[in-house]
């Protein structure tokens, strides 16, 4: 009898268990999904003014990277989505760049910081500052860097691809699969992206 009671209490807790590790699972995998529309945003540029995914009235979609000025890896990638930006904005697509991490918490991320960082490095997209921390949350990005596609179907932002920008994410002539692109490339086509998500790799978000 005791040994049925023993069982039945391993058991228990086998389930519990289970149901615990889902719990994390499905937290570790919060905002948005492919098919997901996003919700826009309004933040503060590094030029001061205010903007939001509807001030881009003529464009397709979006490529919307979380991103920093103190990272290694976003610092390593700065180059890579001028020369993206500076590609795909043109076929409707630009780069929207967003700061996530508190400057409390990080000060080399504050709007100061990220105003000179943008005009030494020549930015050519938005560099907005996540003010509240408010944006990054619903999209679920955790790392910096971290890209969100969107396209844009009838007013609404539809999630196409999440991830990382290539298969290299410190050294840029190592880079033999362009994730990014390839969706891009896809999606302009008039195709399905074949690679959806990928694992961003970088820094934490700082909050």
């Amino acid at each position: 009898m005791k040994t049925f009671k023993i069982l039945t209490l391993l058991a228990l807790v086998v389930v519990v268990s289970a149901f615990a590790a889902n719990a994390v699972i499905k937290k570790d995998r919060s905002g948005y999904d492919i098919g997901d529309e996003a919700g826009d945003f309004y933040l503060r540029n590094v030029d001061n003014a205010m903007m939001s995914l509807r001030d881009f009235e003529d464009a397709k979609g979006f490529v919307v990277v979380f991103t920093c000025n103190t990272c290694p890896f976003s610092i390593a990638n700065e180059d890579r989505l001028i020369a993206i930006d500076t590609k795909y904005k043109k076929l409707g697509y630009p780069v929207i760049a967003i700061n996530p991490n508190d400057p409390h918490v990080k000060p080399g991320d504050s709007f100061k910081a990220m105003q000179q960082r943008a005009k030494k490095k020549g930015f050519t997209f938005p560099y907005l500052l996540d003010d509240g921390q408010e944006v990054f949350p619903k999209y679920g990005a955790t790392k910096t860097p971290h890209v969100y596609v969107l396209q844009r179907v009838q007013e609404k932002n539809i999630v196409k691809y999440i991830g990382a920008i290539d298969n290299s994410s410190r050294d840029e002539k190592a880079v033999t699969e362009k994730y990014l692109e390839n969706a891009l490339d896809e999606i302009l086509s008039g195709k399905e992206v074949t690679l959806k998500e990928t694992k961003a790799i970088g820094c934490a978000i700082k909050s």
